[in-house]
C-alpha cells in the first residue's frame, strides 16, 4: 500500500506530465500551423474510400467520453460499457448501457472502484465480472466486482491474489475465469495466473506462465485450451512467444513463436478454428502491418496477407459473414486512425472498408445481435471520444482486392496460421501513471 504522500506525488507527476504535453502541443501548433496541428494532435489524414458499400453511422453518444474501458454484450442484447479514463484523464467508475433498439445510452450502477485497463467477462449466469485494472491513483488493483443486469448494481466479490492491469481474462468451458499475466503494482510484467470460481466467489492461483508479459492477447481455442500470444516482456520489449494453458492440468506449455514480435495487437478466433493475429507494436516501436495465423493442430504460426495500414491499439471483430474487421488504432507516427479493413479468410487478403466517422484508438468494438458492430469511445488525443457509431457491412460477401504486401495465402486445408534492447513502451496516448524506464 502506498502512503498518502506517495499518492500525492504520483498524482502531481501525472498532472505535470499532462501539462507538459499540452504546452508542447501549443508550441508545435504555433510553429507548424494548420498542417502541423493535424499531425501533432494525432488526427488522421483523409482515409481511403471503400467500394464494398459498408458504412459507419453515428448512433447515440456515451454520457461520458472514455477510453481504455470495456464493453460487454449482455444476453438481453444490451451492451454494458464500464470504467476507463474520462475526458480529464482520470479513472471513472461510471457505467452505461447501449440499447440497439433505440440507439441510446442509459446510465446504470457505478462501479465500487474506478478503474481502467481492467477486464470484463460475461459469466455463465449472465452476470459480468470486472477484475483488476489501474485505479484512481494509477496503481494496479486487486479488486473485483460483479454486475447484475437484473438490478443494475455492482457488488464486490473476492479479490485477486495479485494486483494486475493490462492483463487478460478468459471464460473457460468449466465456468471458471482465467486471468493471466499483466502489470503488477511495481509496473513489472507478471507471469502469474489465477482462476475465479463464481460458485465460491474466490480466486485460486494456477500455474505460472513461462514468460511474464502484459499487453498480450488470450484466445479460447475450440479444444478448450487458451492461447496467449505476444505482449511486452519484463524489459517492455515486444515478445514473439506464445503458450497454451490446459485447464485440465492448470499448466502452461510453450507453443510455436510468432513470426513478428508484437504487443497491443488483436487476435481473433476464425470460423475455421485458426487464430488471426493482426497489427500491434513491433520490437523497435513501429506499428506492424503484418498478420499471421495460428494452427492449433500443428502449433505453428504462418504469415498471411499484410494490413494496408500498420496499426496498434485497434479493435478486431469477427463478423457474421465470416470476414474479420479491424478498425482505428494508432499508426507508427502516433496519428489516430479512422480507417478500417476487412480480412478474407478464403483469399488471405485485406481490403479497406468504410472509414470511421471519428478517428479513435483504445476504443471498444462489439458485434451486436443484428450483425452490426458498435464502436464506442476511444482516444483521438487530446479529444476523448464520447461518440459511438455502427458498422454495417453492406453488400454480403465483399470481394477484397489483394494487398500489394500480401505474402502467403492460406490453403483451403486448415493450415493457418527477438532479443531487443530494453526500452520504454511507446505510447502515443498520455500515460496517467508514471512508468519506470528500463535500465
Amino acid at each position: 500500500m502506498k502512503d498518502k504522500s506517495t499518492t500525492i506525488i504520483i498524482r502531481n507527476l501525472r498532472w505535470s506530465a499532462l501539462l507538459f504535453v499540452l504546452l508542447f502541443l501549443s508550441v508545435m501548433l504555433q510553429a507548424f500551423g494548420q498542417r502541423g496541428a493535424r499531425a501533432v494532435m494525432g488526427k488522421a489524414a483523409r482515409q481511403p474510400s471503400s467500394m464494398d458499400g459498408a458504412t459507419w453511422t453515428f448512433t447515440g453518444s456515451l454520457s461520458t467520453g472514455r477510453f481504455l474501458h470495456t464493453a460487454t454484450l449482455l444476453p438481453s442484447g444490451l451492451v454494458l460499457v464500464t470504467g476507463g479514463l474520462d475526458t480529464t484523464f482520470n479513472a471513472t467508475a461510471s457505467t452505461e448501457l447501449y440499447d440497439p433498439a433505440t440507439g441510446t445510452w442509459t446510465a446504470t450502477g457505478s462501479l465500487n472502484t474506478a478503474r481502467y485497463e481492467h477486464t470484463a467477462t460475461l459469466l455463465s449466469d449472465g452476470k459480468v465480472l470486472v477484475a483488476g485494472g489501474s485505479d484512481s491513483t494509477g496503481n494496479a488493483s486487486t479488486t473485483a466486482e460483479l454486475y447484475d443486469p437484473v438490478t443494475g448494481t455492482w457488488t464486490g466479490t473476492g479479490s485477486l491474489n495479485t494486483e494486475r492491469t493490462e492483463h487478460t481474462a478468459t471464460l473457460l468451458p468449466n465456468g471458471l475465469v482465467l486471468v493471466a499475466a499483466g502489470t503488477d503494482i511495481t509496473f513489472t510484467a507478471s507471469p502469474t495466473a489465477e482462476l475465479y470460481d463464481p460458485a465460491s466467489a474466490t480466486w485460486t492461483a494456477t500455474g505460472d506462465l513461462n514468460i511474464a508479459r502484459n499487453l498480450h492477447t488470450a484466445t479460447l481455442l475450440p479444444n478448450g485450451m487458451v492461447l496467449v500470444a505476444g505482449g511486452a516482456d519484463t524489459s517492455q520489449s515486444a515478445s514473439d512467444t506464445a503458450e497454451l494453458y490446459d485447464p485440465a492440468t492448470g499448466t502452461w506449455t510453450v507453443t510455436g513463436n510468432l513470426n513478428t514480435a508484437r504487443y497491443g495487437h488483436a487476435t481473433i478466433l476464425l470460423a475455421n478454428g485458426m487464430v488471426l493475429a493482426a497489427g500491434g507494436v513491433e520490437d523497435g516501436g513501429a506499428a506492424s502491418v503484418t498478420a499471421e495465423l495460428y494452427d492449433s493442430a500443428t502449433g505453428t504460426w504462418t504469415l498471411t496477407g499484410s494490413l494496408n495500414t500498420g496499426r496498434f491499439g485497434h479493435t478486431g471483430t469477427l463478423l457474421s459473414n465470416g470476414m474479420t474487421l479491424v478498425a482505428g488504432g494508432f499508426d507508427t507516427t502516433g496519428f489516430t486512425l479512422a480507417s478500417a479493413e476487412l480480412y478474407d479468410t478464403t483469399s488471405g487478403t485485406w481490403t479497406f472498408t468504410g472509414s470511421l466517422n471519428d478517428a479513435r484508438a483504445r476504443q471498444t468494438a462489439t458485434l451486436l445481435s443484428n450483425g452490426m458492430v458498435l464502436a464506442a469511445g476511444g482516444s483521438d488525443f487530446p479529444t476523448i471520444n464520447a461518440s459511438a457509431e455502427l458498422y454495417n457491412a453492406g453488400a454480403p460477401s465483399p470481394s477484397p482486392t489483394p494487398t500489394a504486401t500480401a505474402t502467403v495465402t492460406p490453403s483451403s486445408t486448415p493450415t493457418p496460421i527477438p532479443s531487443a534492447t530494453p526500452r520504454v513502451t511507446p505510447r502515443p496516448r498520455p500515460t496517467p501513471h508514471p512508468r519506470p524506464t528500463p535500465p
